[in-house]
């Protein structure tokens, strides 16, 4: 008896090893509207003069995503805040000097591109506190409770609408003129496609649905008095399926001014395991959560499509955050980075098939006091990890116009994630995900030409290429590939 449940236990395990892919490329199922892309969070590391200031902007231009989000973000408000003081005494505080570099090299090394901008922080004495809220001198030191008060001191939205139209004019329009009638000059003409309306409400300010969208119409207005080509993100939460209210009310039309526009929403998902999660555990809590979050998309765009069938959606932080952040005191693992774009692939193949717009990953620069899990280059030198490569990868093989194909295995319970998708010239090209960090046989229904892949031997390095030949391949734990298939 013994004997046999081994024999049974051993022959389990092999099969678990082996694995079929099946696509159907005569079997279209939509064209895929998705752009792989990330977004760029403003922190010290990113200043000139940072040892890996060069680097990471180098890289930025390198990969040349389209859509880049970029987050003047509120831990550090000299960074974020262009108006720290309201005006007084016959003066304003406008103070672009900190703000301008990180920005224009932004602006610069994604030139050629259309990118997001979202300067979140609104500045703080624009709301109702009991007293004025300190922030550090040192800007480069982090905070953590800049964003106080619920009730703008300006009711009707006015005061924080001119804000942001000035700082879209700063950028767009050569300067502009401040509160007290005085012209400020900048010289810069940038196109700016996309405006991202402030950023995870639902954690900031404990906005509610009401108080969200008509600062979103105060802001979208102000802003189309100085820029009426510019179009806008809105919503932006951190916990989708914690605020299903915030999307029925403010994709419904009804409740926004007249001819506001609503041409995209935005909201994030992160993985997070628990603190005493070992490797070997997360690597099911990541795929567990990722498929959670896939059914509060469906939900949402239920929602979308009844209200605002016409709203496009961007899912532009996608990512992992460890126990301990944002100022992780452990070392982190090479294989939790191949872990976490893994994860990212099965996340935007997932949200591909669904007709999402954006899938955005989380964020390029993280360090020890910013999120250093969510980083996607070694913080010391700038290189890119295997997150960054992951991204470098989707973004050279899979665009908005391919076509997606019926592909198995696509379930939650496989241990390999496929999806086919043929270029507008009819290449075929097959994304591979191995959810597990072991070894898996798999038996293509086609010959395999070539491989492209990232995994725990290319780490940040470059992605591999092999050429194949056969339809059999070998996919490493926790690696990303894509396959193109051979020429029939």
């Amino acid at each position: 008896m013994k004997l046999t449940v081994l024999a049974v236990f051993i022959i389990s395990a092999a099969c678990a090893l082996a694995q079929q892919v099946d696509v159907q490329w005569d079997k279209v199922e939509r064209v895929s509207r998705t752009t792989a892309t990330l977004q760029v969070v403003v922190n010290p590391p990113l200043r000139r003069g940072s040892p890996i200031h060069d680097r990471v902007f180098s890289e930025l231009e390198r990969v040349g995503a389209d859509y880049v989000r970029y987050v003047p973000w509120l831990p550090y408000p000299k960074l974020a805040v262009a108006e720290l003081e309201p005006p007084a005494n016959g003066e304003t505080s406008w103070d672009f000097s900190l703000i301008d570099p990180m920005t224009l090299d932004f602006l610069n090394s994604t030139k050629g591109h259309p990118a997001i901008l979202n300067f979140s922080t609104i500045p703080q004495w624009m709301f109702k506190t009991a007293e004025p809220v300190k922030y550090p001198a040192d800007p480069d030191e982090a905070t953590w409770n800049y964003t106080q008060g619920t009730e703008l001191r300006d009711a009707s939205g006015k005061e924080l609408g001119d804000y942001y139209a000035r700082l879209v004019s700063w950028y767009g329009n050569g300067g502009f003129t401040d509160e007290l009638g005085q012209r400020h000059e900048s010289g810069h003409h940038f196109k700016i496609a996309y405006w991202e309306v402030l950023n995870e409400p639902d954690f900031e300010h404990a906005t509610t649905p009401e108080q969200y969208t008509a600062r979103y119409d105060a802001i979208v207005a102000a802003i189309r008095e100085v820029a009426p080509e510019i179009k806008f993100v809105g919503i932006s939460v951190a916990e989708p399926s914690k605020n299903p209210r915030m999307f029925e009310y403010f994709l419904d039309p009804r409740n926004h001014r007249p001819g506001t526009p609503l041409d995209m929403i935005s909201y994030h998902f992160y993985a997070t395991p628990s603190a005493d999660e070992s490797a070997a555990v997360q690597q099911f809590t990541f795929f567990d959560q990722a498929d959670r979050f896939i059914a509060t998309v469906r939900y949402i765009e239920a929602i979308r499509q009844r209200l605002s069938p016409a709203t496009e959606t961007a899912v532009n932080e996608i990512g992992s955050i460890l126990a301990g952040d944002p100022n992780l005191k452990i070392a982190i693992p090479d294989s939790y980075w191949n872990l976490s774009g893994a994860c990212y692939a099965y996340v935007f193949g997932q949200l591909a098939t669904m007709g999402i717009d954006i899938a955005g990953e989380s964020q390029l620069v993280g360090y020890p006091t910013q999120f250093p899990s969510v980083s996607m280059v070694d913080w010391s030198t700038g290189a890119p990890n295997a997150r960054l490569r992951v991204l470098e990868l989707l973004k050279n093989n899979f665009s908005p116009g391919d076509r997606i194909v019926k592909t198995s295995p696509s379930s939650a319970s496989s241990a390999v994630y496929a999806l086919g998708m043929m270029s507008p010239k009819g290449e075929r090209k097959l994304l591979l995900v191995n959810k597990r960090d072991r070894d898996i046989e798999l038996t293509l229904n086609g010959r395999a030409g070539e491989v492209q892949y990232v995994d725990q031997t290319t780490k940040g390095g470059a992605p591999g290429r092999q050429a194949i030949g056969t339809d059999k391949l070998r996919l490493r734990g926790l690696s990303v590939a894509v396959v193109t298939m051979a020429a029939e």
